[in-house]
């Protein structure tokens, strides 16, 4: 069996940008400018060129960007490009072979030195003739047809030959419609082009039960609505709420974090999860989802997005821990191992295991996100990202960007 060879005939190596060797898309925002650069060479002397392809996400081919050589001799090449939408784009290199380069090179130096001009300039005839093919139909290709009849007419002088095909009109032309041979294409590389808030942001953080009043002290969606026009007023873009959902009882944490908590104390809001709910439920003394709608809604209003807390753990008081026991750690003595991060402990939250429903986990982790986005948030803050399975982010960001 014949293989396909692993470069092509001009070879083109190490296209960027690459994330994990194009396994994960490079990013982008729409209206963002970045540089694609790669190696390009061939055997020899004669030139080569190169251009940018992109595909847009619903696959139509883009615009031709030509490429050029970033530093002489260095074979690395670049061009500038700007993708205006968002959604998943691919974009390859192509190189090639460019007659017309190697014979400007060619003609530039037999020519004033007189060794085979005749030859010289009917090779420069036939070349351009070719070359006006790829050139749209009208006064454009007219004006590459007829340098390409000046080189060939050997009843003027070598200057009036050479003068139209080296004019700046005609250069430019074929710079946009060039002659290529031999073309050889990269493997397609993805880009993920998102909005321009993924690439940066002002964040408030804001714990709406602090906005209370003397005869409510613990703040409501309702009444942390208030606070927002002073929050757009100060330019910021994004409001961050730390986990707003019920928060466990069952070792709950007292004030800076004492092992004793009063009857008042409301607990560490990474707690998640009492009898109330879980992480697609909100506290009740917060107010309900439709209060939580009002919020979202009046800061869509000022300008502003509400970002969520997505912390992955849960209080020994979350349903997941009776209806999912296998999403936990258990010790010999059977018992659940909370949180530690020696000498710290958290007693009030368990860690999530991952190895024994991978599958489970990722399912309703997507569940719970994709609630959240029914509710208008589009923004998530993960608490503590690395000690989740690289495994486990790919799944759950291809389904929920999928």
């Amino acid at each position: 069996m014949r293989r396909t060879p692993a470069i092509g005939r001009v070879p083109v190596r190490d296209v960027r940008p690459a994330v994990d060797c194009g396994r994960r898309p490079a990013k982008a925002v729409t209206g963002e400018t970045f540089q694609v650069t790669a190696t390009v060479f061939r055997e020899g002397h004669d030139a080569v060129g190169a251009n940018v392809v992109l595909r847009d996400p619903s696959g139509r081919r883009g615009p031709w960007t030509p490429m050029r050589e970033l530093s002489p001799g260095s074979d690395r090449w670049g061009a500038d490009i700007t993708p205006d939408a968002t959604g998943r784009w691919t974009f390859r290199v192509e190189a090639w072979s460019h007659p017309l380069a190697t014979w400007r090179r060619t003609a530039s130096v037999k020519v004033p030195a007189g060794i085979d001009t005749g030859l010289v300039l009917e090779q420069g005839a036939e070349l351009y003739e070719r070359a006006a093919g790829g050139v749209p139909k009208g006064p454009e290709r007219d004006l590459v047809l007829a340098a390409a009849r000046a080189l060939g007419d050997d009843t003027r002088s070598v200057h009036h030959r050479l003068k139209p095909a080296l004019s700046p009109e005609v250069e430019a032309l074929l710079e946009r419609f060039p002659l290529r041979e031999l073309v050889t294409a990269s493997e397609a590389m993805p880009l993920l082009v998102e909005r321009e808030r993924a690439l940066y942001g002002a964040w408030y953080e804001f714990f709406p039960r602090s906005e209370g009043t003397a005869e409510q002290p613990h703040g409501t969606f309702r009444t942390a609505a208030r606070r927002l026009e002073a929050i757009a007023a100060m330019g910021f873009d994004v409001v961050y709420l730390p986990p707003i959902h019920p928060i466990g009882t069952t070792f709950r944490k007292g004030p800076n974090n004492t092992l004793t908590a009063g009857p008042d104390d409301v607990g560490v809001p990474w707690a998640i999860g009492s009898p109330e709910g879980g992480h697609d439920a909100v506290h009740p003394a917060l107010g309900t989802l439709e209060d939580f709608d009002f919020f979202v809604a009046r800061a869509g209003e000022l300008g502003l997005e509400i970002a969520l807390d997505f912390a992955l753990q849960c209080s020994p008081d979350h349903p997941w821990v009776d209806k999912h026991p296998e999403w936990f750690h258990h010790r010999p003595d059977g018992s659940i191992a909370h949180a530690e991060n020696p000498p710290k402990k958290y007693q009030d939250i368990y860690p999530v295991a991952f190895d024994a429903d991978m599958d489970g986990l990722v399912a309703e982790t997507v569940r719970v996100l994709r609630h959240w986005m029914d509710h208008g948030v589009r923004i998530f803050r993960v608490d503590n990202p690395h000690t989740k399975p690289v495994v486990f982010w790919e799944r759950v960001i291809a389904e929920v960007n999928g």
